[in-house]
């Protein structure tokens, strides 16, 4: 029997991934939460369909890049996030 965890996504080096294994990671009952870092996210058009899957799977992401029009988390902020998860996945 699976437990259900709290799992935080990194998005340092790849946005569109950090997305997708986001929003993968619920199907197990699994809370997750994102912060996509390192630059504002690209306007493409696989990002964008990652954004309506995130939609989808009830993930408002994050930011520690300022004035990004996401939820901005300073440093402390992010190691409060860090600290409180089971596991953080880096991408």
């Amino acid at each position: 029997m699976t437990t259900s965890r709290k799992l935080l996504v990194l998005g340092r080096y790849d946005h569109t991934e950090a997305m997708r294994v986001a929003a993968g990671l619920t199907i197990f009952g699994h809370t997750v939460r994102l912060v996509l870092m390192t630059g504002p996210v690209a306007e493409t058009p696989e990002n964008a369909i990652q954004a309506e899957t995130l939609e989808l799977a009830d993930i408002q992401p994050e930011t520690t890049i300022k004035d990004q029009g996401l939820p901005y988390l300073n440093s402390a902020a992010l190691a409060q996030a860090i600290s409180e998860a089971t596991a953080v996945i880096s991408l």
